[in-house]
C-alpha cells in the first residue's frame, strides 16, 4: 500500500528524518515547504543515486546550453512516458507543459499524444522528433541510421537530435524507476521545475 506518508512500495525517507548527505541533496532539490518530489525521495535509501539522477534531469531538461525549447522537451518527455504508461511522469510533465504553453494548448497537445497521433498537433521537425522518441521507447532494437536521416530531412540538426535522444533515454530510465517501485504523486506539487542554468545544483523551483 502507498499513501502520502510513504507513496511507494519501498520506504522513502521523509525530509524531517533526513541527515547528512541525504539532507544536503534534499535541500538542493526541494520545493516550497521543504517538499521533495517523490521521484527524488525514491532514492533516499541510496542517496548517491539521487545525485546522479538529479544531475541527469537538470542536464537534459533544464540546462542553458540546450537549444530545443523547454516546452517541447517536456512534450517529448510526456510522449515517452505515455508510451511507458508511467502515470507519475505524465502527471508531472503534463502539468509542466501546461505551465509553459497554457492550459488550452496543453490540452490539445495531450490529446494528440495520448491518442498516439502527434500529427494532430505537430508538423515538420517537431513531429519527426516525437515519432523518433516513441520508436526509441517502444522498439529500441529496431532503430537504424535511416531514422536519423529522416530527422535531418525534417530539418533537425544533429545537436537537436541528441537532445531528443537524451530526453527519451532519461524518461525511459525515470519511468522504470517510478513504475518499478510503485511511486505515486501523493504529496507532490505538480508542474514545478528548476531554472534553465548551466549550474547543476541550481534547483530553485518555479
Amino acid at each position: 500500500m502507498t499513501d502520502a506518508t510513504n507513496p511507494a512500495w519501498i520506504r522513502l525517507v521523509p525530509y524531517g528524518e533526513s541527515t547528512g548527505y541525504l539532507r544536503m541533496l534534499y535541500d538542493r532539490v526541494k520545493g516550497p515547504d521543504d517538499r521533495v518530489d517523490n521521484v527524488m525521495r525514491a532514492h533516499s535509501l541510496r542517496p548517491h543515486t539521487m545525485e546522479g539522477h538529479s544531475a541527469l534531469y537538470k542536464s537534459v531538461l533544464h540546462h542553458a546550453d540546450n537549444v530545443t525549447p523547454v516546452w517541447f522537451l517536456e512534450a517529448l518527455g510526456v510522449y515517452t512516458s505515455l508510451a511507458n504508461a508511467c502515470d507519475y511522469s505524465v502527471a508531472h510533465h503534463y502539468a509542466g507543459l501546461c505551465r509553459l504553453v497554457g492550459e488550452e494548448r496543453g490540452r490539445v497537445i495531450f490529446a494528440a499524444l495520448s491518442a498516439a497521433r502527434p500529427e494532430d498537433a505537430f508538423a515538420g521537425k517537431e513531429l519527426a522528433l516525437l515519432r523518433y522518441v516513441r520508436k526509441l521507447t517502444l522498439t529500441p532494437q529496431a532503430m537504424e541510421a535511416a531514422d536519423i536521416a529522416t530527422l535531418r530531412s525534417a530539418g533537425a540538426e544533429d545537436g537537436e537530435i541528441l537532445e531528443a535522444n537524451q530526453v527519451s533515454a532519461y524518461f525511459n530510465y525515470s519511468n522504470r524507476l517510478l513504475n518499478g517501485l510503485g511511486v505515486t504523486t501523493a504529496g507532490d506539487v505538480l508542474g514545478l521545475s528548476p531554472p534553465n542554468t548551466k549550474t547543476l545544483d541550481d534547483w530553485e523551483h518555479a
